[in-house]
């Protein structure tokens, strides 16, 4: 993809607050694409997120922010959406082994659908989602497989897709280390103190600093020997 071909088209760039989705908007700026951020509000514990998603989206330029609001809370099942304890302290090979109960039901899925509405009233045919298959802490809706399945269906789903149109979902994370994610940010010149990770921050909105997000997080500033930014609860340490 090259910036200089898409100076000034419109993209669609899914932005929860975190530090990869971050990084992915910073990435569709930098291949010249003006970028239509989009948030959501969906029942989860851990909606401070929203406020960095704000903030991420005003300092890396998006030229609009939607905030969607959907419950899926309704489908319960989730340690995000419903009164169920997040994981804490667990080994990565644990992490990597199953499917954790973060993993909110159908959510990509949901979240592109709804990324692939707005592009196509907006004439756009390019969304960008910072999924990654590396440090993916298990979720199947974060694989290439996925990702490519979706694409094919939103063609044959929508009005754009029958006209002859195609939507591009650009992943440009999905095969990076979180540490490579990290200097990748930094060369794009991403603050990561505006980012939050945290699945179960305190009431001050702090990072809890054990869940398996932040400890993805922690050892990714470590093994890319950046300092890491992020406020953590005094109970962490």
């Amino acid at each position: 993809m090259e910036g200089r071909e898409q100076q000034g088209r419109l993209c669609v760039a899914l932005v929860s607050g975190g530090l990869d989705s971050a990084v992915t908007l910073a990435e569709a700026r930098a291949a010249g694409f003006r970028c239509v951020a989009v948030s959501f509000e969906y029942g989860q514990r851990h909606i401070v997120e929203l406020e960095a998603a704000g903030r991420v989206a005003k300092a890396l330029g998006a030229v609009e922010h939607i905030v969607a609001r959907i419950d899926i809370r309704a489908f319960g099942g989730s340690a995000l959406t419903d009164d169920i304890a997040v994981p804490k302290d667990r080994a990565e090979e644990v992490m990597a082994g199953e499917i954790p109960v973060t993993y909110v039901p159908a959510r990509n899925l949901i979240f592109l659908s709804y990324a692939a509405g707005v592009a196509e009233s907006r004439g756009a045919g390019d969304i960008f989602l910072g999924v990654n298959a590396v440090d993916y802490s298990g979720y199947p809706d974060c694989r290439p497989e996925f990702i490519e399945a979706f694409a094919q269906c939103a063609g044959l789903a929508t009005k754009a897709g029958a006209e002859g149109g195609a939507f591009r979902i650009h992943t440009p994370l999905i095969e990076m280390t979180k540490a490579e994610i990290i200097l990748r940010g930094l060369e794009l010149g991403v603050d990561f103190g505006l980012t939050h990770s945290c699945y179960d921050p305190d009431e001050s909105g702090r990072a809890c600093g054990r869940c398996d997000s932040c400890a993805l997080r922690r050892r990714g500033f470590v093994e890319a020997g950046v300092v890491d930014p992020t406020q953590y609860s005094p109970e962490f340490r």
